[in-house]
């Protein structure tokens, strides 16, 4: 995804056309509220595949799947027909009723709406791999999809004028054809679409083999008994999302109002989308570790074996989790600080890329630079909030993310807020206290805590 949008992004920055930029990204942003609020349920999908997995119980790896993807379909098929019929209602999310943007930006969000259900579709086949621990086919998946991405993207964006040898067409009788002009920046979101819903297609096939999903139970309603762990998680998962919907609809507004040139979105755009980058190797640390940690604890205390866990084997099992959840964290500060890093030395390289506006290009620096210690601080909380997934401690979660949340809207509401780079160092103070709770939990509060005597000995007293 994140190479796929970075495509978008060189390309319509070609444009030279700083309004479109700002589009675009107000569009990106009123899809992605609308998708992350939906995507709750891959997101859970991962443990509880991987719990099954580690269980030995494919049957009801395969049941989790399904439920997945239908209650995705339902849920993508409502959001597709909101963007495509209600563009303007979605985008005043982000931009004012009359912004200058508003004209990129609802074409765009149009086009972009028709990858919805194929990306929610994707999402599930991804976290169904990652709870088999597999990671090799979900990548070739995502590296075929994207090179296709940025194939399309200037075919769609400046239409089949920018194909080579004009005159040869012209000669063959293609004239007509290859002199059309393409979408504008609205091409970028239909080049997307084609490549996610190829991806969708893809994963429904794979999942077809390995019997992870079948036609039977795809389209059958689940009952409640079967659909209450999925909602259970799903609710709270979805409760968290708004939050976070929030803070960053909030920061992406902000930047959108401060000047009507577009200059401080399109600059703002241009840093979220550097800093995604990075977010992505995050992301991946997260999966893994909402993966790895319920798999461990399950092959260890014996419930692959599909008998009765004593209280023995279940300390087993806490013990090799959390090994896991130590290693994970050590290795994503270890990743932030890397990233930080890279991403510093790399900036006066890669701004250009996005945008040939000089005005542009200086209105990043300042902000991509804060962004680049963000990461750092990254590293532990992506890895905390894996943990917790992996463990289906999603209300603890939620409520890490909406304390989060209020000091980065509380910052936001200061002067940071009328600062391109405040709204960077609020997103920074978001970040920053979400990791310290994340890493307090683990070590005191959570059930993978290393558990001193006087605290067993309270236990044994209770008991």
């Amino acid at each position: 995804v994140c190479v796929s949008i970075c495509g978008d992004r060189f390309w319509v920055g070609q444009m030279g056309v700083a309004l479109a930029l700002a589009g675009q990204a107000a569009a990106n942003q009123a899809f992605f509220t609308l998708y992350f609020l939906i995507a709750f349920l891959p997101t859970i999908t991962a443990p509880l595949v991987a719990k099954s997995i580690g269980s030995g119980n494919t049957a009801e790896a395969r049941q989790r799947v399904c439920e997945s993807i239908f209650l995705s379909t339902i849920f993508g098929l409502c959001g597709t027909i909101f963007l495509v019929g209600f563009p303007r209602a979605a985008l005043r999310l982000v931009l004012p009723p009359n912004a200058p943007a508003m004209e990129y930006a609802i074409p765009y969000v149009r086009l972009r709406s028709l990858s919805l259900l194929a990306a929610l579709v994707s999402a599930t086949g991804y976290a169904a791999y990652r709870g088999l621990l597999n990671t090799v086919t979900p990548l070739r998946v995502s590296v075929f999809t994207n090179v296709l991405n940025l194939g399309l993207d200037p075919l769609c964006i400046f239409g089949l004028s920018s194909l080579p040898f004009q005159g040869i067409w012209r000669k063959i009788g293609l004239g007509a054809l290859v002199s059309w002009g393409g979408f504008g920046a609205a091409g970028a979101a239909m080049a997307t679409a084609i490549s996610e819903i190829t991806g969708g297609m893809i994963y429904i096939k794979l999942l077809l083999r390995r019997k992870l999903i079948s036609w039977s139970q795809l389209f059958k309603p689940p009952s409640w008994s079967n659909l209450k762990p999925l909602v259970q998680g799903g609710l709270v998962m979805l409760a968290r999302q708004a939050i976070l919907n929030i803070a960053f609809l909030s920061a992406a507004r902000r930047a959108q109002v401060m000047d009507p040139s577009g200059v401080s979105a399109a600059a703002y755009g241009i840093v979220m989308q550097i800093y995604t980058l990075g977010i992505v190797v995050h992301l991946a640390i997260q999966s893994t570790a909402a993966a790895l940690v319920p798999s461990a604890k399950s092959l260890a205390s014996g419930l692959s074996g599909g008998g009765i866990v004593d209280e023995e084997m279940e300390e087993k099992g806490n013990e090799a989790a959390r090994n896991v959840a130590d290693r994970t964290f050590s290795w994503g500060l270890f990743t932030g600080v890397l990233l930080g890093v890279g991403q510093i030395a790399l900036i006066p390289k890669i701004v250009p890329l996005f945008s040939t506006l000089p005005e542009v290009q200086e209105a990043v620096k300042l902000p991509a630079l804060v962004s680049s210690f963000i990461h750092i601080v990254n590293g532990p909380l992506f890895a905390g909030e894996g943990i917790l997934l992996g463990l289906e401690r999603f209300k603890a979660l939620t409520c890490i993310t909406g304390i989060g949340t209020a000091i980065m809207l509380a910052c936001l509401a200061s002067p940071l807020g009328m600062r391109l780079d405040g709204i960077l160092l609020s997103m920074a103070a978001f970040n920053a206290s979400e990791a310290i709770m994340l890493v307090w939990h683990h070590v005191r509060m959570g059930p993978l805590r290393r558990r001193r005597e006087d605290d067993v000995w309270k236990d044994v007293t209770v008991a």
